[in-house]
């Protein structure tokens, strides 16, 4: 076989043989032979003929497109070839609510076409702004504030509790207790029992 960078031609030589030649083998044993070796010729052509896969050396930092249960997770980056978001792999668990996010991936044998997500990003707001446009969660080691600008539910199980834009305080649960050491009081407008 001579080989050539844009070329690769195959010189196969075929020949008659005795069964004394064979080693008595009249099925042809040595056909076999011949077969693997031109197969092998064959696939070392066709890997030739494949376009190489752009590399990608290091960690890039893409987005989440898309997630869901049928296709899993579909992310875009600079170096993605296709130019279209491509399925990935992913270390983290990561769900629909994080579709927009960036992602830190890594690539398998280094393929710009077989992403893995390693973890998603998260950056410090600027400004004293929160990364959710919509909550805010901050602490200063002896107070923890949660703000959203129209709800905030506390939920375990059945049992809950709902604070509104309006002002008010939903508490729900199959079995309430309020009890105190000191005073219990309750204060309002108007005071109704069932």
């Amino acid at each position: 076989m001579a080989v050539n960078h844009d070329v690769v031609t195959l010189e196969i030589t075929r020949f008659e043989s005795t069964d004394e030649q064979r080693g008595g083998d009249p099925a042809g044993a040595g056909d076999e032979a011949g077969g693997a070796v031109l197969t092998a010729a064959m696939e070392e052509t066709e890997a030739r003929r494949r376009p190489p896969q752009p590399s990608v050396a290091g960690i890039v930092i893409g987005r989440v497109t898309s997630v869901s249960a049928a296709e899993g997770v579909w992310v875009d980056y600079p170096a993605n070839p296709s130019g279209a978001p491509m399925p990935a792999c992913s270390t983290v668990a990561i769900g629909a609510g994080d579709v927009g996010r960036e992602v830190a991936l890594s690539f398998e044998r280094g393929e710009a076409a077989r992403p893995i997500v390693l973890g998603l990003l998260h950056r410090p707001a600027a400004h004293g702004e929160s990364a959710w446009p919509h909550a805010a969660i901050t602490a200063d080691g002896e107070r923890v504030t949660v703000s959203a600008d129209r709800e905030i539910v506390l939920r375990c199980g059945d049992a809950s509790i709902t604070l509104t834009r309006a002002g008010k305080i939903l508490i729900r649960g199959s079995y309430l207790l309020s009890r105190s050491t000191g005073v219990n009081r309750i204060k309002g407008g108007s005071v109704q029992i069932n």
